[in-house]
């Protein structure tokens, strides 16, 4: 089928936004990067925006309805990772039953009309560019930062001095599974000796 990177995508999109989460502390939630500014999301913040805005973009603009509350009965940090896991699990399934005229078929996508292909594409960059904003709260807390797409610097640092990417779990079942049990993610070796930027004299 023409368009299953977007699904296969959607698929590697959903354990990437559930790996962050896992990097987060129960205590971190409420966190706002600067405490009194109310523009800034804490995490829990953003694991709502994320559950609520994902459910209202698959029902409203790709007619998929999951029959579940968006949002766990208990907003702590592993309720909304099984609740997104759950949600999202039954989405890629859906996903995996549409042909190529209802991924080209227009839409409503707010104030205009897009094809579902378009309106995937602004879906997946909208959950990326969320989780670019929950991984420097990450930093900034001083947590350990996974790999999500390559090395990280927690991960050996960069690609050039034979850095690796190493993600918490292997899989959702397993991220479900180890934090269930308090954290089972796999070991990082740090940085090391060298700087994690191609500009270290700067």
């Amino acid at each position: 089928m023409e368009y299953q990177f977007f699904i296969d995508t959607y698929d590697t999109e959903r354990i990437k936004t559930l790996s962050v989460w896992s990097m987060f502390k129960d205590d971190d939630l409420f966190i706002r990067p600067h405490p009194l500014e109310k523009k800034d999301r804490s995490p829990l913040e953003h694991m709502v925006h994320q559950c609520v805005s994902e459910d209202k973009w698959f029902f409203n603009m790709f007619g998929i309805d999951v029959d579940a509350p968006p949002l766990p009965e208990k907003e702590i940090r592993l309720e909304f990772i099984k609740r997104y896991a759950e949600d999202s699990g039954k989405r890629y399934e859906m996903l995996k039953t549409k042909d190529k005229t209802w991924w080209e078929e227009k839409v409503s996508f707010f104030d205009t009309k897009r094809s579902r292909t378009w309106i995937m594409l602004r879906r997946i960059a909208h959950t990326a560019h969320h989780r670019g904003e929950q991984t420097a709260i990450l930093r900034i807390l001083g947590r350990d930062v996974y790999s999500v797409y390559g090395p990280s610097a927690d991960s050996g640092g960069l690609p050039q001095n034979n850095a690796k990417s190493i993600y918490a779990y292997p899989d959702i079942k397993s991220l479900i599974e180890g934090e269930s049990k308090g954290g089972l993610k796999a070991h990082l070796p740090g940085p090391g000796d060298k700087a994690c930027t191609e500009r270290p004299d700067l």
